[in-house]
């Protein structure tokens, strides 16, 4: 049974950081892609930022970048999305995905999810 599990989020001021894990169980981890995306309320998914399984590539959406850094620990299993200088606007859910090919930033490519962990930034 494959398992993505997230924690890490909470509340947070603006400005403050938060990092983000992801706990894969039942697939090679080794040979994923990994993909953060996010959702606020009355909002669709969008893509966040994405690693690929050896780590030598990464991909941010505009809105994060120079904010936000994807990483990946593949003896844990675990990859992590450490956020910096957060905004009122990076409030959400964060999922973590899983594709075994490539790193997308389309959600419907990826292959398994995770349930998400609500991440609130206040003004």
């Amino acid at each position: 049974q494959v398992r993505l599990v997230e924690s890490g989020g909470g509340l947070v001021q603006t400005g403050g950081s938060l990092r983000l894990s992801c706990a894969v169980s039942g697939l090679a981890f080794s040979t994923y892609g990994m993909g953060w995306f996010r959702q606020a309320p009355g909002k669709e998914r969008e893509f966040v930022a994405a690693i690929s399984w050896s780590a030598d590539r990464t991909y941010y959406a505009d809105s994060v970048k120079g904010r936000f850094t994807i990483s990946r620990d593949n003896a844990k299993n675990t990859v992590y999305l450490q956020m910096n200088s957060l905004k009122p606007e990076d409030t959400a859910v964060y999922y973590c995905a899983a594709v075994l090919a490539g790193i997308p930033d389309r959600s419907h490519e990826y292959d398994y999810w995770g349930q998400g962990t609500q991440v609130t930034v206040s003004s």
